[in-house]
């Protein structure tokens, strides 16, 4: 019987490994998923633009929302608040899809040997290339509106990367979970909603009552959000203890949830 292992350094070096592998999977999703429509990728570009511009409706005309330590500029308003978004779609395009990643290639685990610890990469692949399609456009318009970023928009991939094994992580406990119970996608879809919500996206946390900020804190999205909108519009820097505790706490997620899938994966294929 074939065995997984489970040991970080297996972690690591399986996904050198399938690197090439990996970034063929990833080219087939971003294709596939916009392949027959009529504008096939621009839907990439049409897609952050067309949030951006009813979320900005929304809430800052509707809602008369301002951000606090901000302008009145519904501008800034608006690149403030798709700051966060970006981040969080990160997140939720790879959470949400893991409860169905297994089961959704059952031929993966009937038919071939096949490294079924690549799929939750390959869907934050995917996820990474929307995000740089979102930061395009948001970077435009920040060139438009307001000339050339701080220069600390240059430790945006740094603040992002704590994002990065915490994600993958949750994705390989859920996409675990869901071989098992096919109820953890309607859960995971509730709970990433709710998510959006108490995390610093639409408000900032010192928008809330002195008595409710620990709440918000308790997103595990909060920081992450927070240092990369700083280094994307505030000119801040990275609190590098903060980050430190971050990443510490995002690869142990990360290498959790490796290794919950590797001890679960041989059931896969009699669920299946």
């Amino acid at each position: 019987m074939q065995t997984h292992s489970a040991h970080p350094v297996s972690m690591a070096t399986g996904l050198w490994l399938h690197r090439e592998l990996i970034m063929a999977l990833v080219r087939r999703e971003i294709v596939g998923r916009y392949r027959g429509s009529v504008m096939g990728l621009l839907w990439s570009f049409f897609n952050p633009v067309l949030m951006l511009a009813v979320y900005t409706f929304v809430f800052s005309v509707v809602f008369k929302a301002r951000w606090t330590g901000g302008s009145e500029s519904r501008v800034e308003f608006a690149l403030v608040l798709f700051s966060g978004l970006m981040v969080f779609n990160i997140f939720a395009e790879s959470i949400n899809r893991a409860p169905g990643l297994v089961l959704g290639n059952a031929n993966y685990v009937k038919k071939v040997i096949f490294p079924l610890e690549i799929l939750p990469v390959v869907t934050l692949g995917a996820s990474g290339f929307h995000f740089l399609i979102s930061f395009a456009v948001w970077l435009v318009f920040y060139l438009l509106f307001f000339g050339i970023p701080p220069a600390t928009l240059l430790w945006l991939p740094l603040t992002l990367l704590p994002l990065l094994p915490m994600t993958l992580g949750l994705s390989w406990l859920l996409a675990s979970l869901g071989v098992y119970l096919r109820d953890v996608a309607q859960v995971v879809g509730v709970l990433t909603t709710i998510l959006m919500f108490m995390s610093p996206i639409f408000y900032p946390i010192q928008a809330l009552p002195q008595d409710f900020q620990f709440v918000m804190q308790l997103s595990p999205l909060s920081g992450i959000i927070e240092q990369a909108r700083n280094a994307m519009i505030w000119g801040q820097g990275i609190e590098w203890e903060v980050w430190s505790v971050q990443m510490l706490l995002s690869m142990a997620v990360g290498w959790c949830g490796f290794a919950w899938f590797q001890k679960t994966r041989k059931g896969f294929a009699d669920v299946i």
